[in-house]
């Protein structure tokens, strides 16, 4: 049962990352298949995410001193074979949350906001857009105090794409 049981959080798992369609970092991984949802304990995704590293069904890709994991094409492969042993009720869940919540978990890791008190007592605010290839847009702001980092980085996460989008149609008109 145990062995039966193993197999299912793994094919859990490869699903879910299937779904995604993007890789994702670690802790996204686990908050949304452990916190937010109740498909697999955190020690049974922890497991499940290095055994199928381990046999190539899962990939990490380093960028940006950050490392994603994704679905390899023999992880795919696999799914196809054995996806019909995930119970129909929680693939049909997996797909409604995936779908749901997909952009959100994108933006979540893909824009990118920190910042730095400067020796002047300024604070430089670094806003990124970043995936797991490139970083298309690393800003760096100074701003005058803690209150406007805060601002900036609460609208980053939601401005980011418009941004992104202005720059580039004015740089390149």
């Amino acid at each position: 049962m145990y062995e039966l049981e193993t197999k299912v959080n793994k094919l859990i798992l490869l699903f879910f990352m299937d779904k995604m369609e993007v890789p994702m970092v670690e802790s996204v991984i686990y908050e949304i298949c452990t916190v937010e949802n109740s498909w697999l304990t955190y020690m049974d995704c922890l497991q499940s995410l290095m055994q199928l590293f381990e046999v190539d069904f899962v990939c990490k890709i380093k960028h940006d001193n950050a490392c994603y994991y994704n679905i390899t094409p023999d992880g795919r492969s696999c799914l196809a074979n054995f996806y019909q042993q995930i119970p129909l009720q929680l693939r049909a869940e997996i797909g409604e949350y995936v779908k749901a919540n997909r952009m959100y978990f994108r933006r979540q890791q893909g824009y990118v906001s920190s910042s730095k008190r400067n020796s002047d007592g300024t604070h430089t605010v670094q806003l990124k857009i970043t995936d797991w290839t490139q970083t298309p847009i690393n800003i760096n702001i100074v701003v005058p105090d803690k209150e406007t980092v805060k601002r900036m980085k609460e609208k980053w996460k939601t401005k980011a794409a418009d941004l992104y989008t202005a720059i580039y149609e004015l740089l390149t008109e």
